[in-house]
C-alpha cells in the first residue's frame, strides 16, 4: 500500500531531576553538598532510509516517545541521559509542524537526519547552589519537560522524469518496457492508483529515475480524480513528459489541458522543461509524430510501448536533458571552489 501522508505525535524525553545530597564520610562529617544533576531527555530524530518507499509503517503506530533522563544521585553523579528515538522515513519526506504549518525539515537522501523534538534539560543538584555564605544548600531543580509535537509527514517522490497524462495514456506501459518496474496495466481508466518509480538503464552504467503518476483529468488541481492527491509527486522531478495517446479525439486539446492543469496547480512546476510523447503509435502503423503546437517543449517523440518502437531515441533525449540540468546545478558549486 502506498501511503504518502501521515500525522504522528512525538514526545521528547523529560530531563531527570537533580537531587539534594550531602557528603557524609568517616573523616568528613561536614563534607558539604554533593547532589548530582539529572540526565538529559532523549531527542526525537527523523532520518532518511533508502530501504523505505512509503510512510506505511506510521499507520500502525502514530505515537512515539523518547526515553527520559535519569535523576542525579549523591557523590556528584549525573543521571544517565535518555536514549534518542529515530524515526526512519523514505527520501523525499517533508516534515511539518501540524499545528503551525511550519516546515521543520526535509529528507532528500538516505542518512539525512534532523531533530524534530528536543529532550528536556536535566535539573541541577544542590551542589550548584553552594556559596561562601550558603554552605549547606538544599535547593535542587526538577528536570525540564521534553518537546511534544504533532507532525505531518508528507512524501514527495524524487525522480528525474515525471510521466504526465490522462488515464490510459500509456504511462504504465511505457514505464514497464523501459525499466524493471511492473506497474498494474489494464484497459480501464485509473488503473494506476499510486505513483510508481522505475530505474532506466542505458549503456555505460548511465541510469535515471522515471515516475509514473496516476492519470490527470480536467479539474485535477481542484481535487477531481486522483490528480490532486499525486500531483505533488512531480514537484521534485527534473523534467516532465506529457503523454498523448494517438487514439485521442484531439491531440492539441489534450496536451493543452494537461499543461493547464499543471500550471494551475503550480506555476513553478509549469516552468520545468518538458517534452511531448505520442503513445500507441502501433495503432496507426506509423512512426512519425503528428503535428502539434508545443513551442516550449524540448522535443516531440512518437513511441509504441507494445511494439517497442521509438524508445531508445526517447530515453537518450531524456538522459541528455537530465545530464544538462545536473551540470547546470554543479557549475555554480565549481565556480565557488578555490583554484
Amino acid at each position: 500500500m502506498f501511503i504518502d501522508r501521515v500525522i504522528v505525535r512525538v514526545a521528547a524525553g523529560p530531563g531527570g531531576s537533580g537531587i539534594s545530597s550531602f557528603r557524609r564520610e568517616k573523616f568528613a562529617p561536614l563534607g558539604g553538598p554533593d547532589g548530582g544533576d539529572g540526565g538529559k531527555g532523549g531527542d526525537v530524530i527523523i532520518r532518511g532510509d533508502n530501504n523505505l518507499a512509503t510512510l506505511l509503517d506510521f499507520t500502525y503506530r502514530d505515537s512515539w516517545e523518547a526515553e527520559r533522563g535519569l535523576h542525579g544521585s549523591g557523590s556528584n553523579k549525573t543521571g544517565a541521559s535518555g536514549d534518542d528515538i529515530v524515526l526512519p522515513v523514505p527520501p523525499g519526506t517533508i516534515v511539518r509542524d501540524h499545528d503551525t504549518g511550519e516546515i521543520l525539515g526535509e529528507v532528500l537522501e538516505s542518512g539525512d537526519e534532523f531533530v524534530v523534538a528536543r529532550g528536556g534539560r536535566g535539573g541541577k543538584g544542590n551542589t550548584w547552589f553552594a556559596t561562601s555564605v550558603h554552605r549547606s544548600p538544599r535547593e535542587w531543580q526538577p528536570g525540564e519537560d521534553g518537546e511534544t509535537k504533532t507532525l505531518e509527514l508528507e512524501l514527495k517522490l524524487i525522480a528525474d522524469v515525471g510521466l504526465v497524462g490522462q488515464p490510459n495514456a500509456g504511462k504504465s506501459t511505457l514505464l514497464s518496457v523501459i525499466s524493471a518496474a511492473r506497474p498494474k496495466i489494464a484497459d480501464y481508466p485509473f488503473t494506476t492508483l499510486a505513483p510508481n518509480l522505475g530505474v532506466v538503464q542505458l549503456t555505460d552504467h548511465r541510469t535515471f529515475v522515471v515516475a509514473d503518476i496516476p492519470g490527470i483529468i480536467e479539474g485535477a488541481h481542484e481535487g477531481k480524480g486522483l490528480g490532486l492527491q499525486f500531483l505533488r509527486h512531480i514537484e521534485r522531478t527534473r523534467l516532465l513528459a506529457f503523454l498523448v495517446p494517438i487514439d485521442s479525439d484531439d491531440w492539441q486539446a489534450e496536451y493543452d489541458q494537461l499543461r493547464a492543469e499543471i500550471e494551475q496547480y503550480s506555476r513553478e512546476l509549469a516552468t520545468k522543461p518538458h517534452c511531448v510523447v505520442f503513445t500507441k503509435m502501433d495503432l496507426l502503423g506509423d512512426d512519425e509524430a503528428p503535428p502539434i503546437d508545443a513551442p516550449e517543449a524540448f522535443g516531440i517523440f512518437a513511441i509504441s510501448g507494445a511494439a517497442r518502437t521509438g524508445l531508445e531515441e526517447l530515453k537518450l533525449a531524456w538522459w541528455r536533458r537530465v545530464l544538462e540540468m545536473k551540470k547546470d546545478i554543479a557549475r555554480p558549486i565549481r565556480d565557488l571552489q578555490l583554484p
